[in-house]
């Protein structure tokens, strides 16, 4: 299958300014756990955000000896700068010409940096959407939704995430019988006519319990689900899930969609404990803040849950409807006390 993203040697290039923007997204079946050449040890599901997003420009010098320069928020990030001359020299069979000149690249993120946001998901996104633009150039233009796809194959290649960022809505990565097209490869939209109306209008909103650095990357998280002991069985249960949350998202059965998002949460995080050496990434007050969640449900009976990324911040998710003031009001009193520096990122799924 990677042959078709192979490309075409005959081009000509020339220096050229491209400018893209991608979203993060926040998965809600989780994908933990890969193989050789960023290939997902289970399938996993997505909503894409609307607001939290990379900008990028890249320039490109033609004829110059190959290169990278990178600044992040006007700042020069050499660690970045390496990390992406490693990822251009891995995809050059796929964008021949790649190597051909010099790159100064340009990034500024619309969300504070280690915020529990996938950045390396948009960013690697805004990166592969440039250089599409830039192969479209170089090499001759090809249809839409096969450079949104390819876009997505060389996101993944950056950071496997990333490759559910170049679509809106709920968006899946990883082969699955139960999403038509699913490919290890690539993200494919979920289709829009299988979503019930009831999850396509919904906040999620970022308390930063730590603003930090992780104790723990996910890059090495990910290395040791190979000695995890309940791997196996992880990854056959995201497949189980896939197959629950299908009729789940077909039906609008709320209450279904809130009680498998939040164990799919509490079960990434239990693989981490569960690791060798074994570790924690949430804080005291992820845990308070799970607490009162589920407390104020219990309570109230209105639709707040959450989920988690690698780390300690909790995404806040629920409908934007007539109680979602309700919910608004709770989160400014009971939960933002338990955030760092009263952080919050408010946010919406992109549609």
């Amino acid at each position: 299958m990677e042959k078709e993203f192979l490309g075409n040697t005959n081009f000509n290039i020339s220096s050229q300014t491209v400018t893209e923007s991608c979203p993060s997204n926040i998965a809600l079946i989780k994908y933990w756990g890969k193989y050789e050449n960023q290939i997902p040890a289970n399938p996993s599901i997505s909503y894409t955000l609307n607001h939290c997003r990379t900008n990028t420009t890249m320039e490109f010098s033609a004829g110059e000896e190959f290169s990278v320069q990178t600044f992040l928020a006007g700042n020069e990030e050499q660690k970045f700068a390496e990390k992406i001359e490693k990822y251009f020299k891995n995809i050059e069979q796929y964008l021949p010409w790649i190597l051909k000149g010099k790159y100064v690249i340009r990034t500024e993120n619309t969300f504070p940096h280690s915020s529990g946001i996938a950045s390396s998901a948009s960013g690697f996104g805004a990166i592969a959407k440039c250089l599409m633009q830039l192969d479209a150039a170089f090499s001759g233009s090809i249809s839409e939704e096969v450079s949104l796809e390819k876009a997505s194959f060389l996101a993944r290649l950056g950071s496997g995430s990333a490759c559910r960022s170049l679509y809106n809505g709920l968006v899946v990565w990883g082969n699955t019988k139960e999403v038509e097209g699913s490919s290890d490869l690539y993200a494919v939209q979920y289709p829009n006519d299988e979503i019930h109306p009831v999850f396509k209008n919904f906040n999620d909103w970022v308390l930063l319990i730590h603003e930090g650095e992780k104790s723990v990357s996910s890059t090495v998280g990910h290395g040791l689900m190979k000695t995890n002991p309940y791997a196996e069985r992880r990854f056959q249960e995201a497949h189980e899930n896939f197959a629950t949350l299908k009729d789940i998202l077909k039906t609008g059965d709320l209450e279904g969609f809130i009680k498998l998002t939040e164990h799919e949460a509490l079960t990434l995080h239990a693989l981490m404990m569960m690791s060798d050496p074994a570790f924690i990434l949430m804080k005291t007050g992820t845990l308070e803040v799970i607490n009162k969640i589920w407390e104020f449900r219990r309570i109230t009976g209105l639709p707040l849950f959450f989920t988690l990324d690698a780390g300690a911040n909790v995404h806040l998710l629920f409908p934007n409807d007539i109680e979602s003031d309700k919910i608004k009001i709770f989160i400014k009193q009971e939960l933002l006390p338990f955030t760092q520096n009263g952080g919050v990122v408010k946010d919406e799924m992109r549609f």
